[in-house]
């Protein structure tokens, strides 16, 4: 891959993960203190992202991978979602909240197929040259939300500004990228291809349906996480949280680069039980820390994020392409995403939203509190039972991939 080639990608991973990163772990705290919105509201906001995830897949595969060059699709709709999000910022009401941000997370899910097309279309060896070019995107992630916390944003439609001005960036750069152009002109896309229903035959495998269950479930406690974690730590008087909060991914890279040798030493269930139990006590640790008298407690929450997804997220991506072998690899990396991201995120977001609310009390003067404890106790319940599920019918067998 030419150097200049190689840079472009690097741009586009970190524009879009910029443009992601500004508001996406900030809007809980955005919609609940800046816009007055309830835990219920909230939750369907987060909720608007697994709706575009659904639809994402079918967008991809029917209408880019047929007709247009995939960065020009990157081009018009990020163009489109800075058009949404000028108008998003105008808006005071959360009812009408949603409807934007559903807009504008389906004109912006499509990034996350097509940016891993249009650079995978330029790389001779993926396995070794995508993770330098991924990473940029951690990296835009722990910057923004570094300059989130510096000037004190996270809950100023600030945010979204930052994503709107990215976004047109972002927009106008892929028509610049390297063509990618669609490459299955002429023939039809089915829906058992796009939503991976190949990879059906993955579940005859115990251990694989096992899994493929309890990354469903697991999904829930996550999705307390972005949709709550940022409010959570500010009103336990933790300071400068989104600058604190970048820990999370600073440790996601370091565990990434654990996996190859976590794998070879400890199997692939050792280390999805590990991942579960990284969940359960992080939860804890954000019930019952406080950034007065315990902020160790909460900077541990932090920095497991790492722990939680990489032992169990990316771990499973890897289980996957174990399992499925080269024949339904990308069905089966298909259905698990669209499963996770979709799904299981979906009913998380809107469970999420239904605690807070159950936990929250509002007094005469109208201010409203928050039992964050009793709110934490419940990810840390539903990960308690996938771990019981999982370490009960889980065996890491040897079985042939299909």
């Amino acid at each position: 891959m030419r150097t200049t080639t190689k840079i472009q990608l690097m741009v586009m991973m970190f524009l879009m993960f910029f443009t992601w990163g500004a508001w996406y772990g900030q809007m809980g705290k955005y919609l609940i203190v800046g816009l007055g919105a309830s835990g219920d509201q909230t939750g369907n906001a987060y909720a608007t992202f697994s709706i575009a995830s659904i639809i994402a897949p079918f967008f991809v595969g029917m209408i880019s991978d047929r007709y247009f060059s995939a960065q020009k699709v990157m081009g018009v709709l990020n163009i489109i979602g800075a058009a949404i999000l000028y108008f998003l910022i105008q808006t005071k009401d959360p009812d009408a909240f949603f409807w934007y941000i559903l807009a504008y997370t389906l004109s912006f899910a499509p990034n996350l197929a097509l940016s891993s097309s249009i650079a995978m279309n330029q790389m001779q060896n993926p396995e070794k040259e995508f993770p330098s070019i991924r990473v940029l995107g951690t990296i835009a992630w722990i910057a923004v939300t570094n300059i989130v916390g510096y000037y004190a944003i996270g809950d100023k439609v600030t945010i979204f500004q930052i994503s709107m001005f990215t976004s047109l960036a972002l927009g106008i750069f892929a028509f610049f990228l390297p063509d990618t152009p669609p490459k299955a002109t002429g023939k039809a896309s089915s829906l058992g291809e796009i939503l991976g229903t190949e990879a059906f035959v993955l579940f005859k495998d115990r251990s694989y349906a096992i899994f493929f269950i309890a990354s469903v479930l697991v999904c829930i406690p996550l999705s307390f996480y972005y949709a709550h974690a940022n409010l959570s730590l500010t009103e336990s008087h933790m300071s400068s949280v989104e600058n604190k909060m970048s820990l999370g991914q600073v440790s996601e890279v370091f565990f990434m680069l654990l996996i190859p040798f976590a794998l070879s030493k400890f199997g692939i269930k050792k280390m999805l039980i590990v991942g579960l139990v990284a969940w359960i006590i992080r939860f804890v640790c954000f019930g019952y820390g406080d950034g007065i008298s315990s902020e160790w407690i909460l900077y541990l929450a932090i920095v497991l994020h790492g722990v939680c997804y990489d032992f169990f997220f990316v771990t499973g991506q890897i289980y996957t392409d174990n399992k499925a072998g080269d024949k339904i690899k990308n069905s089966a990396q298909g259905l698990i995403t669209l499963a996770t991201y979709g799904i299981g995120m979906g009913i998380g977001s809107k469970i999420s939203g239904i605690v807070l609310d159950k936990f929250s009390t509002t007094d005469a003067s109208g201010v409203v509190t928050h039992d964050w404890t009793s709110v934490w106790m419940v990810p840390a319940g539903i990960a308690a039972v996938v771990l019981v599920l999982f370490i009960v019918f889980f065996s890491e067998n040897k079985t042939k991939a299909v």
